[in-house]
């Protein structure tokens, strides 16, 4: 990692350059690329505790050094076939202004919801992305894609909302 430099911007200026916080959900569709990927960290976890545990076996370390290498090809392969939904924090009033034009139908306002969680979805996804997701696209995915997949694609674009690089410190 290389050395952090100095800037010799204010506390303010920095503050006032910053962008909206940006998170991706990675799809890969080919599964023997990912049980791949998998398998290769795996087997490289085990190979580096099985070098600390006997410290100076070549023979081990060779293997560290081969799991490494299948550990590369693996994650170079899945890195050519994957690609990246990336979404984007809307501004705030943006976000708040979203989800006053998705107000709950009365049953959903009577179990708590604040939006509707029909439409506030398609409209969030849409609004947050980088990739020019449509509102057509959003739903389409939300709604043929599995449940686990369009659950992440939501909270993906949700969570980006409540994403803080900021620490309070301890003065």
């Amino acid at each position: 990692m290389p050395p952090k430099t100095r800037t010799t911007q204010s506390p303010a200026a920095r503050a006032r350059a910053r962008q909206r916080p940006v998170l991706k959900m990675t799809i890969c569709d080919d599964a023997a690329i990912k049980t791949t990927l998998d398998l290769a960290r795996h087997t490289l976890r085990r190979a580096k505790a099985d070098a600390a545990n006997r410290p100076g076996d070549q023979v081990i370390a060779e293997a560290v050094t081969l799991a490494q290498q299948e550990l590369d090809a693996a994650q170079a392969a899945f890195d050519t076939e994957a690609y990246d939904l990336r979404f984007q924090a809307l501004p705030r009033g943006d976000f708040e202004g979203l989800k006053k034009l998705h107000p709950p139908t009365e049953a959903q306002a009577e179990e708590g919801y604040e939006v509707n969680v029909e439409t506030f979805g398609p409209a969030l996804v849409a609004a947050a992305s980088l990739d020019e997701l449509t509102v057509d696209d959003a739903r389409s995915f939300l709604e043929t894609w599995g449940e686990a997949e369009a659950a992440q694609l939501f909270n993906t674009a949700w969570n980006v909302q409540n994403e803080t690089r900021a620490d309070v410190g301890k003065g």
